[in-house]
């Protein structure tokens, strides 16, 4: 039976938030845009948000509306990493670890890389710093689950980067039942076993990063993950599937489907040339080149509708400029179609 189960109702502004999920030890992320619901549901599982429902961690249960049941906060044994860390900025980086009943620093702060850190005040420290500090703290009085909310969020771009890596360690390392929830599908990926789509309240998909990647349920989770998500009308052509655009350009798949449908391909699948190739094994569409973004060692390169990543190499190689007609080709056996239905 798995340490941590929810089965939530929460009445929200706008929807219900509705979720059943188990959580053994292990790190699941919830990934899902502004709204849907996501810091709510972590909110209800450390008692800080009324819910309707059930909770249950190691067979006790937190919340049972049918039975009456409902912990409040300070009984529930949770480690709640917030947002903008919480660090009390009057105390030392020891004090901040130690803070709340029957906490210990001990051996924590030489774990974190801190104990060199342990007199210096918040405002002395790095945004990685401070969310070792904040990590630290809420393992110190050894919690049965450990919730992470945007723990990335406030860190640059460089240093998220950093400390993305840094944070999954710690986390496979703490060996217990995490929740972590993020807007962002590289930070959710990176960080956990298995990932959810939370939209609206309900999730849409969960499982391995790699399965929302390689088979999305829809086009949201399609999106979400990164892919380009081309719409159009599907119809059989020959041993293919061929995907009309509104642009009149066909897309074709080794997928089937049949009506309102959406072609999927990633960024990473697609490549760029000037002119068409002669390869009837790829889709091409053309259009004018509308941004230009180095990542690291790989440039994002926007062609109409679609997005492509090709190498740095590649991108200096083509010397294209915004404005400039390119043409993104990618293979039918790289493009997933989604039906819309009737």
């Amino acid at each position: 039976m798995d340490p941590l189960r929810l089965a939530l109702d929460v009445p929200l502004r706008d929807f219900d938030l509705g979720v059943e999920l188990a959580v053994g030890a292990e790190v699941v992320a919830l990934v899902g845009p502004s709204g849907a619901g996501k810091t709510t549901l972590l909110r209800a599982v450390a008692g800080l948000t009324k819910a309707r429902g059930r909770i249950s961690v190691n067979w006790t249960s937190w919340l049972n509306s049918e039975r009456g049941i409902e912990l409040p906060p300070e009984e529930r044994s949770v480690g709640f990493v917030f947002q903008d860390y919480a660090l009390f900025p009057h105390l030392s980086v020891r004090a901040n670890v130690e803070f709340g009943r029957h906490a210990r620093a001990e051996g924590l702060l030489e774990r974190f890389g801190l104990a060199r850190l342990a007199n210096a005040k918040p405002r002395e420290l790095s945004g990685g710093e401070r969310q070792r500090v904040a990590l630290a703290r809420a393992l110190a009085t050894d919690p049965a689950v450990l919730l992470l909310d945007e723990p990335l969020s406030a860190l640059d771009a460089h240093t998220r980067d950093e400390v993305r890596g840094e944070l999954q360690l710690l986390l496979r390392e703490s060996g217990r039942p995490t929740i972590v929830v993020t807007h962002d599908f590289e930070d959710a990926a990176t960080l956990a076993n298995r990932v959810g789509v939370l939209v609206e309240g309900r999730i849409r998909q969960i499982g391995a990063p790699a399965e929302l990647v390689a088979a999305p349920a829809d086009p949201f989770v399609a999106t979400l993950t990164g892919a380009n998500v081309l719409r159009g009308e599907a119809r059989r052509f020959g041993g293919l599937t061929e995907l009309a655009l509104p642009s009149g350009e066909r897309v074709r798949s080794t997928d089937t489907a049949a009506g309102a449908a959406v072609a999927v391909v990633y960024p990473w699948e697609v490549t760029l040339s000037p002119t068409a190739p002669d390869d009837s094994a790829q889709n091409h569409v053309e259009g004018a080149v509308a941004s230009i973004v180095p990542i690291g060692n790989r440039v994002r390169v926007r062609v109409g509708p679609l997005t492509a990543e090709i190498t740095s190499d590649s991108a200096e190689r083509l010397d294209l400029s915004v404005g400039d007609r390119a043409v993104a080709s990618f293979k039918a056996t790289a493009t997933r179609l989604l039906g819309l239905g009737p």
